[in-house]
């Protein structure tokens, strides 16, 4: 085991979660997760083998069949499963953000409806917020769903679902008509169940092929377009709307400590490839890692990777204590993203001409670690939103 990356104080039932998910990244994802991306496969094996180990149902409460862990257990396999392929951690993320919407939003006959089937693997979840013309400004939203008697009736288009094809739930941020005067209050979260596939999947829905991506392969990112999608009106997250961006920002919020968790992977195996390789390679008559230069950037990679997890972790624990965390999930996220680009970087270099042959696994996790600067918002995003709560914090004293 590394002695990089290490959490403090973690229990004995935490410590053998970490260890049987750290033994299945080893043997199964790391051998098999190159030429499983460079094909754009999806990981169906590796997905069911996770499914039996109980990680889709990880923080899902016991009472629902689930494990009953905490966040930070789950944030620390995500780190896990990132360092073996971070495509296999987003096919797990945005299931958990649906679950977790659930457990905490959903009136009693949704979280016993759907958990049970969503910690067994089941009912897969997708998370839909964005659309062709936005990301961040959730403001913008134009998908819109209108009241038809016991019915919504959907229309718009959704852009970049993780699990688009493969999910059979979707959580819909939609624009509701409450009357409110704030936009923020007159959207909605619908729980839209779908069957799999591609194409049109049910009357009024329709979920185009793949989006091709410089990375993040394997996993299925899509569209989904509405023309007239009926849902009842039984499918509002929690029974009341105009809640959505509310419910939507919690699961954010979670997401970003878990893309955090996702980059601290990626840069945990680059250092491990880093100094493996530097130790084997041999330049005027001795390994590279003799070499001042590339002992030092291997001991500013390992720095930058203790700083990204000590945020991660508190970033988990403060919400783990049903905190709060906008600001330290922003910061860990922020830290983590562009941590784990410099780190893959070093390690690009220290593999020299070989970095750029497919046939290393660095060239995998350099297309992989660009997304953690992106997925759950950008950096750029990440500090208005620190900014805000410390201008507002500080302004109060």
């Amino acid at each position: 085991m590394s002695r990089l990356a290490q959490t403090d104080g973690l229990t004995e039932d935490q410590r053998e979660i970490l260890k049987a998910v750290r033994t299945f990244v080893d043997e199964k994802i790391l051998p098999v997760a190159t030429e499983l991306e460079h094909a754009d496969e999806y990981p169906q094996e590796i997905v069911d083998g996770l499914k039996e180990l109980g990680v889709f149902g990880l923080m899902i409460p016991e009472e629902y069949d689930g494990l009953g862990e905490s966040l930070l257990t789950y944030a620390l396999c995500v780190e896990e499963i990132a360092r073996g392929w971070m495509s296999v951690s987003g096919v797990i993320n945005t299931h958990f953000i649906v679950a977790y919407m659930i457990m905490q939003h959903g009136t009693e006959e949704q979280k016993r409806k759907y958990l049970p089937l969503m910690a067994a693997g089941e009912v897969r979840g997708a998370f839909s917020m964005s659309e062709p013309g936005l990301g961040s400004d959730v403001s913008a939203i134009t998908c819109k769903a209108t009241r038809d008697g016991d019915d919504y009736v959907i229309d718009g288009q959704k852009m970049w679902l993780t699990n688009g094809g493969s999910s059979t739930l979707i959580a819909l941020l939609v624009k509701t008509d409450e009357g409110a005067d704030s936009v923020y209050r007159n959207m909605t979260t619908l729980l839209v169940e779908k069957p799999t596939g591609f194409g049109e999947v049910a009357p009024g829905l329709t979920i185009p092929g793949k989006i091709d991506k410089m990375g993040y392969k394997g996993v299925d990112t899509t569209e989904a377009v509405f023309e007239g999608h009926r849902v009842s009106a039984d499918q509002v997250l929690g029974g009341q709307t105009g809640k959505g961006f509310y419910q939507m920002m919690d699961g954010v919020e979670v997401g970003r400590v878990n893309v955090a968790a996702r980059a601290c992977g990626i840069a945990l195996r680059s250092f491990e490839l880093a100094i493996d390789y530097a130790q084997q390679r041999e330049t005027f008559g001795k390994p590279i890692a003799q070499h001042q230069a590339i002992m030092f950037r291997l001991a500013e990679m390992a720095t930058k990777i203790e700083a990204a997890h000590a945020m991660m972790v508190k970033a988990a624990r403060i919400k783990d204590k049903g905190e709060r965390n906008d600001v330290e999930a922003g910061m860990a996220k922020m830290l983590a993203a562009e941590y784990c680009n410099e780190v893959v970087q070093d390690s690009f270099r220290i593999h020299g001409g070989y970095g750029y042959s497919k046939e290393y696994e660095i060239e995998r996790l350099y297309r992989e670690a660009a997304f953690m600067l992106i997925g759950e918002g950008t950096s750029d995003i990440q500090k208005m939103i620190i900014g805000r709560a410390l201008l507002k914090e500080y302004a109060a004293r």
